[in-house]
């Protein structure tokens, strides 16, 4: 498991993110249109999995905001963003925010992908939800860069995943 800190606090997660070079795990998580995705959707794409504990935090809107720009400057790929809100909410912060070149996929219904990940909170007032990671795959779903962001209040390496990707 991780060990992190949320507001300076120790927490942990319930597992460690996929090693690099290992298949994805595949998850099926709900878009705001309320259909089902899985990996297998994403097959042919570089994929960027931007995922935190709620859009309605300064931090991750940010994350989602500062995606959403550098979305068109990436080929072939598609960036991700999965909390556990509720799909109404991730809609209306796009709609608000003209996010318009990212999905965003909620794991509300089971938490099975922060599991599957070894990205949930396992301790802590954020027990349950998403620590901040970024997890990038190739176009047959190999993990090919990963990042665990120590402090949750902290931003994401966005240059360092950026970066990943055009060294694939």
């Amino acid at each position: 498991m991780a060990k992190i800190t949320l507001g300076g606090n120790p927490v942990e997660t319930v597992g460690n993110l996929p090693k690099v070079g290992n298949d994805a795990p595949n998850f099926n998580l709900t878009n705001t249109d309320l259909s089902e995705k899985t990996l297998a959707d994403y097959k042919g794409s570089k994929v960027v999995l931007n995922i935190f504990p709620s859009v309605d935090t300064g931090t991750c809107a940010t994350s989602v905001r500062t995606f959403n720009k550098k979305a068109s400057e990436v080929e072939n790929t598609k960036i991700i963003c999965i909390s556990r809100d509720l799909p109404f909410a991730m809609s209306r912060f796009c709609g608000a925010e003209g996010i318009d070149n990212l999905e965003m996929l909620s794991d509300f219904k089971t938490g099975e992908f922060g599991k599957d990940y070894g990205l949930a909170f396992k301790n802590g007032p954020f027990e349950t939800l998403h620590s901040r990671c970024i997890v990038i795959l190739d176009e047959n779903g190999k993990v090919i860069y990963t990042e665990q962001v120590e402090e949750v209040a902290d931003e994401p390496n966005y240059e360092a995943a950026l970066s990943a990707l055009s060294n694939e």
